[in-house]
């Protein structure tokens, strides 16, 4: 190899290591940059749009006693209307609820949405199997993941 093509290649592997080191360098800033990005608190609008849903999702939460006494008296097909009737839009609610909340606490909201729909899906399918003892089980599940839900939200 000549001396020519040595100090040719070398010039091209210096470009080539200041091209990933500029790079490295700002990929370094972006993180940085997306982690002070995160806000620390509420903004008024977010919590103005979390009290809404937060009203939204009390009122339904109010109304679950009705499901209670529909699996009490063992009133499958009812039973299984309210699950697709008036808390047809409830997860769909808290997830638009959970998108409001700060870092951690919006994975919590998310992870126990999906809990209390996968109860309402276990109790839709225990009114499908008449099974009162899997459908009283799961409403007990749904209030309890229900209530964490609420309880996440500020206030």
């Amino acid at each position: 190899m000549s001396k020519q093509s040595m100090v040719k290649y070398q010039s091209i592997f210096t470009a080539v290591l200041a091209v990933v080191m500029v790079v490295l360098l700002n990929l370094g800033n972006v993180a940085e940059a997306k982690r002070a990005a995160k806000p620390l608190s509420y903004t008024s609008e977010q919590i103005a749009q979390v009290q809404e849903y937060a009203a939204e999702l009390s009122a339904l939460r109010d109304r679950m006693p009705e499901l209670a006494d529909l699996i009490q008296k063992q009133d499958w097909v009812f039973v299984r209307n309210f699950i697709h009737g008036p808390l047809g839009e409830l997860r769909a609610k808290m997830l638009y609820a959970a998108q409001n909340l700060l870092g951690d606490d919006q994975k919590q909201a998310r992870t126990v949405a999906k809990a209390v729909f996968d109860n309402l899906v276990a109790i839709d399918q225990a009114a499908q199997n008449r099974d009162y003892k899997l459908a009283i089980r799961n409403y007990a599940e749904t209030i309890r993941d229900f209530d964490n839900f609420l309880n996440l939200l500020p206030g």
